[in-house]
């Protein structure tokens, strides 16, 4: 077998090996009968239960204003004051007991509750100590923001989206996207549970993800995206890219092999 074709059989192999096929590349694809269909979305995971280090928001309204207003921490009259930089400050932190800490209540343990529980159990105690049914008082509670970490092929960090129920696709959108070589076939959840934390995988390439009970986050996870075997060659993703360093390599094995073949 003659140079030439050496060179040419392994320039075929490098070529196909290094492409990264465009399935890989597309979110949610759709097959034959999903295309123009509606996708149920389906929530089947539990509701979330508090853990350690979950930020909450709490607001106590009542008819005598006055009163209501000792339990909030900042004063109602400022627009701004539940605004994101504010938050951080002004939101009730769970302690590694499970607690937080309300204002003339002391200590309030949360941790395993649900936050429409929290305003059950808020709700009951402020009417046993401090108003009567009269008073006619509006417990809220929410969960400040759902607050997660990225690593790997994703623009890495802590982030964090104000809304009550976060989407993959938005928290991966919010992180910056997936980069060109991450996996989103094979997209990792660590998620903490009260027993530990466990690792669920969730392929955003097909439309089945939208069915997954980790299409939605909660606060605290971790996304991991692993870069694509392709990534360790370091030729390109498309084609052209591909094409060039090939074209490159070869004319350096070539200029090499002629030069000492002289």
């Amino acid at each position: 077998m003659s140079l030439r074709q050496l060179l040419g059989i392994f320039s075929v192999i490098l070529f196909v090996s290094s492409c990264v096929p465009s399935k890989r590349l597309k979110y949610l694809q759709e097959t034959e009968t999903t295309t123009d269909s509606i996708i149920a979305v389906e929530r089947i995971q539990k509701p979330y239960r508090i853990q350690t280090n979950d930020l909450l928001s709490i607001r106590v309204k009542a008819m005598d204003q006055e009163l209501a207003g000792m339990f909030n921490p900042i004063g109602e009259g400022n627009p701004n004051a539940t605004g994101e930089e504010r938050m951080y400050w002004d939101g009730f932190l769970v302690d590694e007991h499970g607690n937080i800490r309300v204002p003339t209540l002391g200590e309030v343990n949360v941790l395993g509750y649900t936050v429409d529980e929290v305003r059950e159990k808020i709700e009951k105690a402020l009417l046993e100590k401090y108003f009567k049914e009269e008073a006619n008082i509006f417990v809220t509670v929410k969960l400040a923001g759902i607050r997660y970490t990225t690593i790997g092929e994703i623009g890495s960090g802590s982030q964090v989206i104000y809304k009550e129920q976060v989407t993959i696709m938005e928290a991966i959108a919010n992180a910056g996207d997936i980069m060109e070589f991450g996996d989103r076939t094979d997209v990792i959840i660590v998620r903490k549970y009260p027993g530990g934390e466990k690792r669920h995988h969730i392929d955003l390439t097909s439309m089945d993800a939208m069915r997954s009970p980790y299409y939605y986050i909660q606060p605290n996870d971790l996304i991991i995206v692993n870069p694509l075997p392709q990534k360790t060659i370091g030729l390109g993703t498309t084609g052209l890219e591909v094409f060039r360093t090939v074209v490159s390599v070869l004319a350096i094995l070539t200029s090499s092999i002629l030069l000492f073949s002289r």
